[in-house]
């Protein structure tokens, strides 16, 4: 068969215990496989690049979720060099295009990865186009990268197809739809300054969108832990956009970008489109859980979302959602858990209403979230709580109102993340103003420590909240004082804290759910419960990249 279309290596920066199979990567394979393009990915999350981020494993070692091991499904890093790997694949792949994606915490070592491809792009002139949720609100800062030809601002579907089709017809590509580009020619080798900024498109109908394609992905790529195990999960796109206004989420910042140009960014994707994409991969893959990609599933109108259950009936799977307090009532959520609903992750973010409502932009009451908060509970169906803290003007007084909330949820899994003030977001610029980070400053990964300096409430007591966090919530308060001091990162503090963090465990910590594979016993190192992958006897993994793990020294860091 005649190849048609031209060759295209779409690069997903991402480490262990980061970010699951990414949908827009999935996405974009099939979208242009069917313009009859060729696809290869390289994604470094399996890959032992000691980036110093492992949300995951950050996340257990606060105990904010039930211990799991990947090694249960045999998942486990890989022992090749990444490097070599990359320069093997595209010397046999010989891409005509390269795409990376990147959240803004992973666009470093996004550029690392890209500058080992930096003879090759320069040797064949091969553009390389930036997307993701970082390039589309730091723009500016993206396309002053050396080996960066075109950012992407706003969804790519369009932009990539353009751009596929221009190169392919050989013809300029400066004005490809949503990007920036760097003008080729003369002028722009005489100043580099010249960027073409072209307008940005109407919003895709999601609905004309193919299946997402996970064949170039690895199998290992498609498993995910959950209450304890790990399964084979699926990210499922049924809404894109939010119709909510929280500060800390770029969402608002989304829906302003298109509504610039008379268009609401906010869309549902049709249940029967749904429906075929679930069979699809329950029948095809043999998927064991789904993930429903949606800011808040349960924006869903009373037919779509009665038109849900009806279908989902049929895929009979266990399935996870995040949606907020305020969505959920006794019909939806009992309705629900009668077709497979097995966990939800709900945003609270802050206990102080005031603080929440002035600074957050979120107005619910305490009262009405423990209220509803009790319902999943009558329908057997667990939940963790969302939460944040490092606000800018937040003091540790006030973290505490967080950790009283919480002890009146009564949560399975309650975690804490420091706030980031990611780009595209209303906080980030209160930051900017404050003088609390520099305009290019590039932000870390949730559960690092905090970027913030702030004489009331800096980094330092940040951590010991997070640190002692879900020991605050499920403890008495008379054992409070003795949690304070293991706070503090000293010999005796951490002590204290290896000791409660035993008790909570044998006291506190969910059972993993009933192990569906066979084989997996129950976490019995409550010293280290880690899900830390382990190489198979006889390997040996090497750190691979010095370099990166000294630019980020976090050695404690990972949706």
């Amino acid at each position: 068969m005649i190849n048609t279309g031209i060759n295209v290596l779409l690069i997903y920066p991402n480490t262990f215990g980061m970010n699951m199979l990414p949908p827009a990567i999935a996405l974009f394979s099939a979208l242009l496989k069917k313009e009859g393009h060729k696809v290869e990915i390289f994604d470094t999350t399996y890959y032992s690049i000691n980036y110093g981020i492992d949300s995951d494993g950050s996340k257990m070692e606060r105990l904010n979720v039930v211990p799991y091991d990947m090694g249960s499904r045999d998942i486990r890093l890989k022992t090749s060099d990444w490097k070599k790997d990359l320069n093997e694949k595209v010397e046999n792949f010989k891409p005509d295009l390269i795409g990376i994606s990147s959240t803004e915490d992973m666009w470093e070592l996004g550029m690392q990865v890209l500058n080992e491809l930096k003879n090759y792009k320069l040797k064949n002139n091969t553009p390389v186009i930036a997307g993701g949720v970082f390039p589309t609100f730091a723009p500016e800062i993206c396309i002053k990268e050396e080996l960066v030809d075109l950012v992407c601002v706003g969804e790519g579907e369009n932009a990539l197809i353009d751009l596929c089709k221009k190169i392919k017809n050989k013809e300029n590509y400066d004005d490809v739809t949503n990007c920036w580009v760097k003008t080729i020619g003369p002028e722009y080798l005489k100043n580099r300054n010249i960027i073409k900024k072209n307008p940005i498109s109407k919003p895709v109908d999601i609905n004309e969108n193919p299946k997402i394609d996970i064949s170039s992905f690895e199998e290992n790529r498609l498993y995910r832990p959950m209450a304890g195990q790990v399964y084979k999960m699926i990210p499922i796109e049924t809404i894109r956009g939010c119709p909510f206004s929280c500060k800390f989420c770029n969402s608002p910042d989304q829906m302003r970008l298109y509504k610039n140009n008379g268009a609401n960014f906010y869309r549902k994707k049709r249940m029967d489109l749904v429906y075929e994409e679930l069979k699809h991969f329950k029948e095809k893959h043999n998927v064991e859980y789904m993930y429903f990609w949606a800011d808040t599933f349960l924006g869903l109108s009373k037919d779509e979302f009665e038109a849900f259950c009806e279908m989902y009936k049929e895929i009979n799977l266990p399935f996870w959602m995040q949606t907020r307090p305020e969505t959920i009532n006794d019909y939806n959520i009992k309705k629900l858990s009668e077709v497979g609903l097995h966990r939800i992750s709900f945003g609270v973010e802050h206990g102080n209403e005031d603080f929440r409502k002035k600074i957050l932009d979120r107005r619910w009451k305490n009262k009405d979230i423990i209220e509803k908060l009790k319902i999943p509970h009558k329908y057997n169906v667990s939940f963790s709580v969302n939460n944040i803290t490092g606000f800018p003007t937040e003091t540790k007084k006030l973290a505490f109102d967080t950790i009283e909330l919480n002890r009146q949820i009564e949560s399975d899994n309650a975690n804490i993340y420091s706030f980031v003030p990611f780009h595209g977001t209303p906080l980030r610029k209160m930051c900017e103003e404050l003088g609390l980070i520099e305009p290019e400053t590039i932000t870390k990964c949730l559960t690092s420590e905090s970027q913030l300096y702030m004489e009331q409430y800096p980094p330092h007591e940040i951590e010991e909240i997070k640190k002692c966090f879900s020991l605050y919530i499920k403890f008495p308060k008379n054992r409070w004082r003795e949690i304070e001091r293991a706070e503090k990162n000293d010999n005796e503090g951490n002590k204290i804290y290896k000791e409660l963090k035993q008790e909570y465990l044998e006291k506190y910590m969910p059972k993993p759910d009933a192990d569906p594979h066979g084989g997996l016993e129950d976490f019995k190192d409550v010293e280290n419960p880690y899900c830390i992958p382990t190489p198979k006897k006889g390997t040996h993994i090497k750190n691979l990249d010095e370099d990166i793990f000294k630019k980020n020294p976090n050695s404690d860091e990972m949706i």
